[in-house]
């Protein structure tokens, strides 16, 4: 897979290799990690691109991204999702920034990128979520084109589907 290249970020795939750095308890500090990544979410996300390759679906997964800055390759964040889409064409995404480069409007743009790249992979629907008092991840979802769909007591359901792939 290759990279997804916007404005001002580059949604790098992770590969195998990768993901198992940044799953690894003390993973290896690379020149291109800003202090503070990978956070947990980014291990979880690098364990569930493990799993898919494990189980023989690296290729059927839709990806696991560190999002970089174009202007430097500086890591500010991840994106994944969170494994390959199930028998109706639907798969869950999960993103988040480190906490300096929030509110920069990074992570709607990578969302914009990643939700394109999945439908072109066949996607047919990816569902997000965010708690009732996590604002600006609504405004992510809104603005990547995500509607919402649903909410219980603790969440907000967001889904964005599509009857044909791009």
């Amino acid at each position: 897979m290759d990279d997804l290249v916007t404005d001002r970020l580059i949604l790098h795939p992770l590969t195998v290799d990768e993901a198992r750095n940044i799953a690894a308890d003390r993973p290896e500090r690379l020149p291109h990690w800003v202090p503070g990544y990978p956070e947990e979410d980014d291990a979880r996300a690098a364990l569930r691109l493990l799993k898919a390759a494990e189980n023989g679906e690296f290729d059927r997964h839709p990806g696991a991204y560190e999002i970089r800055r174009r202007d430097d390759g500086r890591v500010v964040g991840g994106l994944d999702f969170h494994g390959p889409a199930d028998a109706d064409g639907a798969v869950t995404v999960g993103y988040g920034l480190l906490p300096d480069e929030r509110g920069k409007g990074y992570a709607s743009e990578a969302l914009r990128a990643a939700l394109a790249s999945a439908r072109a992979r066949g996607v047919r629907r990816v569902k997000g979520d965010a708690d009732h008092d996590n604002v600006p991840s609504h405004r992510v979802m809104t603005a990547a084109g995500m509607r919402v769909v649903g909410e219980d007591e603790r969440v907000k359901y967001y889904e964005t589907a599509w009857e044909e792939p791009a």
